[in-house]
């Protein structure tokens, strides 16, 4: 393909999406499709002659989209939401592009430097404390992860090197093997799935400890766990704060286990995947309370604030811990500059990276700050109302206070009830729901995930759980027969 016709294909291309996502509402958000229905509509092996792009866009609504779930549909309320802009679309254009790997600064300088500015000015948007930002000329800085998942192995690994390092003077009679097997971190158990394995991967014990009766991580919960192992030997080196858990968006309290992970020297590491985006927002801030007491922390842009997938924000007060822990220097990656910028290639797992930062310099830079903010309110307004809804059904109570975008919400009996309810919400096909449980009682989770949302979608997907409850109770009364 030369340059005239990447032309026209990408033209026809942005016509397409544009099209797709402005009329994304009137698609069925699930697709009906079965396991393996792709294969029989392409052939079994590549074409050998070149076929032309009018076939390759024919195939789109012919072989994708029937398999497509619909994650940017108003009518989509799952998990939580995954972010979309056009500016985001258009830098992964241009991402595309360049096509650097920019896992030194000389591999691509501007795709280092955009990405160390972009972390400063996202961090001051979050007003983060100074250490974590690299403007301040202290050790601190950010960098751009795949995901939040990342983020909290990359932190585990720092603060099991930083403890080991710590330990073998202690104790320079231990080995290493001795010093890892006493090794243990602290989550909530209301922490997502990704810390466990986070502990999986790193080869160290992972405490589950539990939450208050308002789903939080307490000090004093941490505490009493980290005496018990202190008495049993083992060694405390890391703790994760949960802001704004995956099942129903409680936030862990910052404060309080913070300054109990510094009193005894463990690592706090902050995870902050959805809901960090709205620490834009002043009135939201108050939920990071104590952040001057964290080592790392980490949101996700590609969540909730219009930057498309992948894009997880990350900082550290001190990355020397990281970058030592996973310094490998091959001749062939030594470069002149090295010690004058950083090479972002120590601060993750992969050696590769895309130009990312180019996401979030477009978003930023055409959205503003005041309309990102404006973003994140009417998403928090839409879940009160779709709150205030359920509660006007009597049939209907919340299992948790409505917290961000997302409302956690029950039919009113057995969790068997509730199980039937979320099937037929589903199999309607109209919208689209997963549930959670917290202490065995199942609940339904409505996330607000679109930037197409309006107050009328709050309405509408009321009435399918309202219509789905209808059919529920009338199959209910003629088992009774």
């Amino acid at each position: 393909m030369e340059a005239p016709e990447f032309k026209d294909f990408a033209k026809s291309m942005v016509d397409y999406i544009a099209d797709y996502l402005e009329n994304v509402r009137d698609r069925r958000v699930l697709p009906e499709v079965k396991p393996g229905y792709l294969q029989p509509l392409i052939p079994d092996a590549a074409p050998e002659k070149p076929e032309n792009w009018q076939d390759v866009m024919k195939d789109i609504e012919r072989v994708i989209m029937p398999g497509v779930t619909h994650w940017h549909s108003p009518k989509f309320h799952a998990y939580f939401p995954t972010a979309n802009s056009y500016p985001a679309i258009v830098a992964d254009m241009l991402s595309g592009a360049i096509a650097c790997i920019g896992f030194t600064w000389i591999a691509s300088p501007a795709c280092t430097e955009l990405e160390v500015v972009m972390l400063d000015w996202l961090g001051k948007m979050l007003d983060l404390p100074a250490e974590f930002l690299a403007c301040s000329g202290g050790k601190g800085g950010g960098v751009i992860q795949g995901t939040a998942s990342e983020s909290t192995l990359v932190a585990l690994l720092g603060a099991k090197a930083k403890k080991i390092q710590q330990v073998k003077k202690e104790h320079p009679e231990w080995d290493e093997h001795t010093i890892i097997g006493k090794l243990v971190g602290y989550s909530s158990a209301q922490a997502h799935s990704s810390v466990e394995r986070a502990g999986l991967l790193g080869g160290v014990k992972l405490r589950s400890v539990p939450a208050d009766e308002h789903n939080r991580l307490r000090g004093d919960a941490l505490e009493q766990a980290i005496k018990e192992d202190l008495a049993a030997g083992l060694i405390p080196f890391y703790a994760v704060v949960t802001l704004g858990t995956t099942n129903s968006c409680a936030f862990d309290r910052l404060d309080e286990c913070g300054a109990v992970a510094n009193k005894y020297n463990v690592w706090v590491h902050v995870d902050a995947a959805y809901a960090g985006s709205a620490f834009i927002c002043p009135e939201y801030r108050h939920h990071m309370k104590g952040i001057e007491t964290a080592d790392s922390f980490n949101f996700n842009p590609h969540k909730w604030m219009l930057v498309n997938f992948d894009c997880s924000a990350m900082w550290l007060k001190d990355p020397s811990w990281v970058v030592n822990a996973f310094n490998v220097d091959p001749l062939y990656l030594k470069h002149d500059m090295q010690g004058s910028a950083p090479d972002y290639r120590h601060w993750q797992i992969p050696l590769g990276r895309r130009f990312r930062a180019l996401k979030l310099w477009f978003v930023l830079r055409l959205y503003g700050v005041e309309n990102l903010q404006a973003h994140i309110r009417r998403h928090c307004g839409f879940a009160k109302q779709f709150g205030d809804l359920c509660q006007q059904d009597k049939r209907f109570e919340l299992a948790a206070e409505v917290s961000m975008g997302l409302v956690c919400f029950r039919l009113k009996g057995s969790n068997e009830r509730n199980e039937a309810l979320l099937k037929r919400i589903n199999g309607r096909g109209n919208i689209h729901m997963v549930p959670a449980k917290i202490r065995d009682v199942y609940f339904l989770r409505m996330a607000v995930c679109s930037r197409f949302t309006r107050s009328e979608d709050m309405e509408y997907s009321w009435k399918e759980v309202s219509a789905a409850a209808d059919e529920l109770e009338q199959s209910e009364a003629d088992e009774k027969q």
